[in-house]
């Protein structure tokens, strides 16, 4: 199937074909057509699917032809739940969209100037990107008009009901007109996602895309169990040294801690930055195009960078904590492998935390590569025995997860595979132990103060 046999613009088409594009991914091939033809459409689809361009090539086939109706107000309407995630997708729709010489779009997010917002919103404009908050303190002031609304689009619902948003949500839906078309995206149809998209929708067409594990390029993913805040610190010098890696993203699990963290590397001689939600906005554009060209190597991030970061040459990401829901698990490693490179993605996890690893491999139905590196054994090893609802054998005959869309194991290092009656070496490293005896020290080195979003 190619783009021309799903009903895009022609103006649309070529702007696709200048950027490289030519078929569509899964979730392309059913929502697009879908949504051109006007549907409501609940679509679940996982991360690096391709379903930006899902909702926008509809979105911008709708834009390409000229509005009977009055006023000035927007005639398409995204709501992400971050600033990243939404200038990522005003950047997306410029791109598809440069051969409509008349669209004008506004992103509308926190931390950015409100004068340039506002004048950009005192003119005729077709397409919003907005988070939730944000639009509601323009909507508030008395600048939005949504009388030609046509089209409203909840990309990633999910996340902007974890970070509560289903107020702001309601009350945006509600200011819209009935006759609008409604899309929404969530990695999960289920629960309060579901309640809400009943309530906003008109018969709309369930889309519900299976995960995969081929999406985008090759990611190899290891697991390094480390006994606590110091022993991470080495596990993590070692990796940074060993790796050979272009570009890096490391997750943290508080703003404080990015903020230190990005300070000891820079003493370390990396060049290296923080992003976290409490930077002004201008300060976090700044970082980003650093990041983009290349003058930032290290990006030490909480997962306000899980979503909306497309930078091909992010080659490694570093869990230093584990994310508190297992879905960003998925979000955050989808940083690297990137327009089709491979890419590694290693998590460190305290011996403690091993019931936070089991929920995480519970929900991706396969178990991460566990390893260890050799002189850096962790001293605490997590419980042995079945790793999931007390049955032998895993997740199946490929359970031991190596590689998204892989089945054999790279063993560059990090991923010596935990085996039935012990640790044997990885394939293809020398660098592998027996890990040390087990302990039962108390940890040592733990952070003072409380780890929270």
């Amino acid at each position: 199937m190619h783009f021309s046999d799903l009903g895009i613009a022609p103006t649309i088409l070529r702007a696709l074909e200048t950027a490289g594009y030519t078929s569509p991914t899964g979730v392309q091939a059913e929502a697009i057509p879908a949504a051109i033809a006007g549907r409501d459409l609940l679509v679940s689809a996982q991360t690096g699917s391709g379903k930006t361009a899902a909702f926008l090539l509809p979105a911008l086939t709708k834009l390409s032809e000229r509005s009977t109706g009055k006023g000035q107000g927007p005639r398409v309407l995204v709501l992400c739940p971050t600033r990243e995630l939404a200038q990522q997708v005003e950047k997306n729709a410029l791109e598809y969209g440069k051969d409509l010489r008349w669209m004008k779009t506004a992103c509308l997010v926190g931390g950015a100037s409100f004068g340039y917002q506002t004048r950009a919103l005192s003119r005729p404009i077709d397409l919003i990107v907005a988070t939730p908050g944000r639009l509601m303190d323009h909507m508030r002031s008395g600048r939005i008009d949504f009388s030609r609304l046509e089209m409203l689009v909840l990309d990633e619902a999910d996340r902007m009901l974890d970070m509560g948003f289903i107020d702001d949500i309601e009350t945006i839906v509600k200011a819209t007109p009935e006759t609008r078309q409604t899309v929404l995206f969530s990695a999960t149809l289920d629960g309060t996602v579901g309640r809400m998209a009943e309530k906003m929708t008109r018969d709309p067409q369930r889309i519900e895309i299976a995960r995969t594990e081929t999406s985008g390029g090759t990611i190899e993913e290891h697991l390094l169990y480390a006994d606590d805040l110091n022993h991470k610190h080495r596990l993590l010098d070692h990796i940074l040294k060993e790796s050979g890696f272009d570009q890096c993203v490391i997750f943290s699990a508080t703003k404080a801690y990015t903020e230190e963290l990005a300070d000891k590397l820079s003493d370390q001689g990396y060049s290296a930055a923080c992003l976290h939600g409490d930077m002004p906005q201008s300060w976090r554009n700044r970082t980003l195009n650093d990041l983009r060209r290349g003058r930032i190597k290290i990006l030490v991030a909480t997962d306000v960078a899980a979503r909306g970061i497309d930078v091909p040459t992010i080659t490694h990401v570093v869990n230093f904590d584990l994310p508190k829901q297992a879905e960003d698990y998925i979000h955050r490693i989808g940083r690297t492998g990137r327009a089709g490179r491979d890419g590694t993605a290693i998590t460190l996890a305290e011996s403690k935390e091993f019931h936070k690893v089991r929920r995480i491999e519970q929900y991706l139905k396969r178990q991460i590569t566990e390893g260890v590196i050799e002189g850096l054994e962790p001293t605490r090893r997590p419980p042995k025995g079945p790793r999931r609802n007390g049955k032998p054998g895993g997740y199946g005959a490929q359970g031991q997860g190596q590689r998204r869309g892989s089945s054999s194991s790279a063993g560059n290092g990090y991923g010596r595979e935990r085996r039935e009656g012990g640790y044997g070496r990885g394939t293809g490293s020398s660098s592998y132990d027996k890990r040390g005896p087990r302990s039962s020290s108390a940890s040592q080195g733990q952070r003072s103060t409380q780890r929270a979003d």
